[in-house]
C-alpha cells in the first residue's frame, strides 16, 4: 500500500512540473502581449515574418532546427512565452517542445496570424 502512495505522489510531482500550455483566443492574447514582460515569438520562416508580423515578435524559424534549439536556450524559461505561426500548427508544435526545455508558462494564439490579421482588419 505504501508503495502505491509513493508512486502516486512521484507520478504528480512529475506531472506538476510540467509547462503550463494555454491556447488562447484573439482578444486575449491581444490583451496579454501588451505586457512588456512576455516574449513574443513568431515561429514561421523568414519570408513569412518579412511579409508581416504582430509587432515586437521575434522571429524564431520552426523549420529551422540548429536556430530553434539555439534561439530557445537564450530566452528566459521563467518568463512567458507567447507563440504564433501561420495558423497554429507549428507553434503548437513548438510549444510541445517548449515544454520539454523546461518553460513554464507557454501560450499560443488559436488560429495563429491568420486569425489576427482577420480581427486586426474589423
Amino acid at each position: 500500500m505504501n508503495r502505491l502512495i509513493l508512486i502516486i505522489i512521484l507520478f504528480i510531482t512529475c506531472e506538476s512540473n510540467k509547462g503550463e500550455f494555454k491556447l488562447l483566443e484573439y482578444k486575449l492574447y491581444k490583451s496579454h502581449i501588451e505586457n512588456n514582460s512576455i516574449q513574443l515569438i513568431d515561429v514561421r520562416t523568414p519570408e513569412e515574418y518579412n511579409l508581416g508580423h504582430i509587432n515586437g515578435a521575434v522571429n524564431i524559424d520552426y523549420k529551422n532546427e540548429n536556430i530553434f534549439y539555439r534561439s530557445f536556450k537564450k530566452l528566459d524559461k521563467s518568463k512567458s512565452v507567447y507563440l504564433y505561426c501561420r495558423s497554429g500548427n507549428r507553434s503548437k508544435k513548438s510549444a510541445d517542445i517548449l515544454i520539454e526545455l523546461g518553460f513554464s508558462r507557454i501560450y499560443d494564439l488559436k488560429g495563429g496570424f491568420i486569425e489576427w490579421n482577420l480581427n486586426e482588419l474589423k
